[in-house]
């Protein structure tokens, strides 16, 4: 047994799993429950996607040791386990066995060199046949909990806007009966029919089963309708992205479309502001609701609790009146509260984003006309590489070539081979029930790669065939912007609501595509009608829909052919012209309202350009400014003794807060280097003009008079030389 490839592989998921809840997530900012939740939910749906090929592989070596067995051998075997198990081909759990007549999980070194003398190799990831069923069993089950119990809970609880936790709770379940209602509603189906049917007793296994299939036929429904628009979109969105007009087209487009949702969202946000305050005026400090008003004002905005503190800390007494405020009613501004902030949020995080992809198409159709081959950025920001040490290797010139030159030809590329791949998973999700002959691409390319014993092959194209699929799926998801809330973003501004979303989403997608994904390589007997072929062990766990024959023989088999509707009508842009025609602002690209909003882009970057640009020069002002004269004070108040500093320092006149810089330079009173030969010139003028000031400090410029007359600096190395002025 070789535990390593299995060991690998959880310690890789846990890794990725934790480098993208950060890279998306806010970990310092985020509750704790949320980030434990969310990395478990994104760690288990990443386990199965890359632990399925391994219980793929090692169904296939299982499959060889049952076909290579002596058929008189297995009949005592399948005698002894048949009591135990549903259904005969569960007795893949007891192949082992089958050639160890003494019942051991385990083939001594006799039958291991008979096994391979038969022509069956173990693959290198193979482990004992008890250890993928403990470990599909806490996966899939902790998903469940997860996606259908605990986050569906924890992301009503934080959106409510009671301030008890129990008030939270109900607010809680009330929300999400809608939600548990679809689901129920396709368990109660199952469940009557079950019932209705003589010849079957219902049991603890068969209500298992019905939950499964419950979840798995929600997840199908929802996975054939994303997969039918993300094998499309995906491709041509690569393809789309080689072409620099058309991604500078439709990136203007999405800022004039999201300019517009911004402003309703500040506006939103701002009317809920004002409300907060309105009614924070009203509450004293000895009010029964000051303590509810606190935690609505602690969402706000730190401007908003500055503007109401001084009224709220009053000490005056508050009488009841007849329009006295309710805890219902703060129930409904703290949830007011929290919506608008989101979206607010939301739409803020989305326009940065567009921004910076607008700047650089930009700046890439700028520098493609750039003669140096050196790549410069509009905003200097954009310049520093995700990693530092990618700096030295990514050079400007680099980043020339790359995004001018090789890009566009590899996004093609990439497009291209995601088509044929789009088309191998349409055709196989037509055809895969037909196993003679087989019509499913997936099945042809396992079963030769199983003929040859090709281990690393079956388990590389099984978790990149998964996670195509997936990210099709998900692809699809954050496209539709689904309630106009959930979002993903990078650079930790992706916030908790989001977070649980997709960890929601990935629990409940994942396992009936891996379900889906067996059906394709033709491992799923029960849908090829083969009693021979062994089941992983992921199948078992999950079991069968036999207990449902319409789920098992009609919807799991024929709704996936809908995929193929749903692909023409995606490729056609027939659901955004119907969202056009009917009022939906969507980019056809072939009419006056298309062009109107990209126009109207095209000039929300340019002011952003423009203010990015003031920036830049207003840092580099500064920079300049500091490198000279920053520097020359530095140097001076090396050679000023701490005594002279100190003194000098009393000839600070204070800063007026409505003063610049060059008011406050102008109007400083510097005191006059006095020698032996400038006494006659100056006179009493100097008297007059220091007075006493002046003669409270003559010893100590005396003492530094021969150095300043030599060295020709001012006195006071803190201030500026003379001339300063003379660049404004």
């Amino acid at each position: 047994m070789s535990a390593g490839p299995l060991v690998v592989e959880i310690l890789f998921t846990f890794v990725l799993a934790a480098y993208l809840l950060h890279r998306y997530g806010d970990l310092r900012k985020q509750h704790i429950l949320v980030t434990t939740a969310c990395f478990l939910s994104w760690y288990f749906s990443l386990m199965i996607i890359f632990i399925l090929p391994l219980d793929v592989s090692l169904t296939f070596y299982r499959q060889c040791v049952y076909d290579n067995t002596p058929k008189y051998t297995t009949t005592p075997a399948i005698s002894t386990t048949t009591s135990n198990v549903s259904h005969p081909s569960n007795i893949s759990t007891h192949i082992p066995s089958l050639a160890n007549p003494s019942g051991d999980s385990q083939l001594s070194g006799m039958q291991q060199d008979s096994d391979i003398d038969r022509g069956c190799e173990r693959p290198e990831s193979y482990v004992s046949d008890t250890v993928l069923p403990v470990l599909w069993r806490i996966i899939y089950w902790t998903s469940q909990a997860l996606t259908w119990l605990i986050m569906p809970m924890m992301q009503s609880y934080s959106k409510a806007g009671d301030f008890t936790v129990l008030g939270k709770m109900k607010s809680a379940l009330i929300e999400n009966a809608i939600f548990y209602g679809t689901y129920l509603l396709i368990f109660g189906i199952c469940l009557i029919y079950v019932a209705a049917r003589p010849d079957l007793d219902i049991d603890g296994e068969k209500l298992k089963i019905i939950g499964v299939t419950a979840s798995n036929t929600w997840g199908l429904f929802v996975l054939v309708l994303m997969l039918g628009y993300g094998l499309v979109d995906v491709p041509r969105s690569l393809w789309n992205k080689a072409k620099k007009g058309y991604m500078l087209s439709n990136t203007y487009f999405k800022i004039a479309k999201l300019s517009t949702e911004k402003t309703e969202a500040e506006e939103s946000l701002e009317d809920v502001l004002e409300e907060t305050r309105r009614l924070a005026e009203k509450i004293r400090y000895n009010h029964p609701l000051r303590k509810h008003m606190d935690v609505i004002l602690s969402k706000c905005p730190e401007s908003t609790r500055q503007s109401v503190r001084g009224k709220m800390d009053d000490f005056e007494d508050f009488n009841q009146s007849p329009d006295s405020l309710s805890e219902s009613s703060l129930v409904k501004l703290h949830k007011k509260v929290i919506r608008c902030t989101t979206i607010n949020q939301r739409t803020s995080v989305m326009w940065q984003s567009l921004m910076d992809m607008a700047l650089e198409w930009e700046d890439i159709e700028e520098n493609m006309r750039s003669g140096d081959h050196m790549y410069r950025h509009t905003d200097p920001n954009m310049s520093t590489p995700y990693f530092r040490w990618m700096a030295s290797i990514y050079t400007p010139a680099v980043e020339w070539y790359w995004k001018c030159v090789f890009r566009p030809y590899v996004f093609m590329g990439v497009a291209g081979i995601l088509i044929v791949v789009s088309f191998m998973v349409v055709w196989s999700e037509c055809l895969f029930f037909i196993k003679d002959p087989v019509l499913s691409l997936f099945a042809v390319f396992i079963n030769l790669a199983r003929e040859n014993y090709d281990y690393g092959y079956i388990e590389l194209a099984s978790i990149l065939t998964i996670a195509y699929l997936c990210f099709c799926a998900y692809f699809s998801v954050f496209k539709i912007r689904i309630l106009n809330l959930y979002y993903i973003a990078p650079r930790h501004q992706t916030n908790e609501h989001s977070l649980i979303f997709i960890g929601m989403m990935l629990c409940r997608l994942t396992p009936p595509m891996c379900l889906n994904f067996l059906g394709l390589i033709h491992l799923d007997s029960h849908i090829t009608q083969d009693e021979h072929i062994q089941q992983t062990s992921y199948t078992q766990i999950m079991g069968h829909m036999d207990v449902i024959s319409i789920v098992a023989n009609g919807f799991n088999i024929y709704f996936p052919i809908l995929i193929v509707l749903l692909c023409i009508c995606t490729y056609f842009s027939i659901g955004s012209r119907l969202l056009a025609a009917i009022g939906f602002h969507q980019f056809i690209g072939d009419d006056d309202m298309t062009q109107e909003l990209v126009d109207e882009g095209k000039q929300l970057v340019s002011r952003e350009k423009r203010k990015i640009q003031r920036k830049a020069e207003g840092e580099a002002r500064r920079k300049n400014w500091v490198e000279r004269f920053g520097d020359g004070a530095s140097s001076s108040n090396k050679d000023v003794p701490m005594s002279a500093e100190r003194r000098g320092e009393r000839y600070t006149v204070p800063r007026s807060p409505d003063e610049d810089d060059r008011v406050e330079l102008l109007k400083q009173v510097e005191p006059v280097d006095f020698n032996q030969d400038d006494d006659g010139m100056f006179g009493n003028n100097t008297s007059s003009m220091y007075g006493t000031a002046r003669s409270g400090r003559e010893d100590g410029y005396q003492s530094r008079g021969s150095r300043f007359s030599s060295g020709g600096s001012r006195p006071g190395g803190n201030r500026p030389p003379k001339g300063i002025f003379d660049d404004v």
